[in-house]
């Protein structure tokens, strides 16, 4: 760690490690050129203390231990075959090239990644096939391509507030968005229903994956 507190990776190729990233006072910083295959990244800070600069994982695990959220900066990222466990909330990954002008954001990308053992509420997918990942089942659900499908979703009445607030505005998603992971329980709390009233009009659409 430097005088400033940044633990820096950049680079380097590293295989097979176990990086923990939890020191409360520090700021790591991945990238840029760095390439991390078959490592395990054990997360426990919050996204302010967590920066992404282009690096490239290849079936990495990401164990996060504390919950990551609003952490847009895994669009400033490659992941391919990566598994991720935890609570992620508010995470956007992929292609999203309007986030920044920085030119790490312009060629961040997800493929064949497996978010099965994660808790995802609010997360995105931007600008890559959602085809290639494996998302998590309910209590989480899944909109695939919301924007295209946004007439369609509004068409029946969701629960509580759920319909006006979120469907509604599915339209309103930036472009790049392929797909929006909520986490039932933690939505029906703020949208004043409950995870069964979501539930039973969720199984109507075939859009959707719970």
């Amino acid at each position: 760690m430097d005088s400033l507190g940044n633990v820096v990776f950049e680079d380097q190729e590293i295989e097979n490690e176990r990086l923990e990233l939890t020191d409360k006072k520090a700021n790591y910083i991945l990238g840029p050129k760095l390439t991390l295959r078959n490592c395990t990244l054990v997360l426990k800070v919050s996204a302010r203390r967590l920066s992404l600069k282009q690096p490239r994982f290849s079936d990495c695990t990401f164990e996060v231990k504390q919950e990551l959220k609003n952490f847009q900066s895994w669009v400033a990222a490659s992941l391919k075959g990566c598994r991720f466990k935890g609570w992620l909330t508010g995470c956007d990954f992929g292609l999203w090239p309007e986030y920044s002008s920085l030119p790490w954001y312009q060629h961040g990308s997800i493929e064949d990644c497996d978010f099965t053992e994660a808790w995802m509420d609010g997360c995105r997918i931007m600008g890559c096939d959602p085809s290639t990942l494996r998302f998590p089942k309910w209590p989480c659900f899944t909109f695939v391509d919301p924007i295209g499908r946004a007439s369609e979703l509004s068409s029946v009445r969701w629960p509580g507030r759920f319909g006006r607030v979120t469907v509604e505005e599915l339209h309103t998603q930036p472009a790049p968005t392929k797909s929006l992971t909520y986490h039932a329980p933690s939505v029906a709390k703020r949208m004043e229903t409950t995870p069964e009233e979501l539930r039973a009009v969720i199984e109507k659409f075939d859009c959707i994956i719970y």
